[in-house]
């Protein structure tokens, strides 16, 4: 697995961590539960944690923005 860089991360979810470690966290549950995984993996001994941390940093997931109506 290669290197992921954490502020191109930071950059993909609104320049916020907090956001970040929310969309990733929200994604490893899903991939624990069996959703199919958004990228291609090595190795069968990654944590699902590190599975979505790589679907961010390949742009396959990203935050929900929220639209103001009327």
């Amino acid at each position: 697995m290669e290197h992921l860089d954490v502020q191109s991360m930071v950059a993909k979810t609104d320049n916020s961590i907090y956001k970040l470690v929310v969309l990733a966290s929200k994604r490893a549950l899903e991939i624990s539960e069996g959703q199919p995984k958004l990228v291609q993996v090595t190795s069968a001994n990654l944590k699902p944690s590190i599975i979505a941390l790589a679907e961010i940093s390949a742009g396959k997931i990203q935050v929900a923005t929220e639209k103001n109506g009327g």
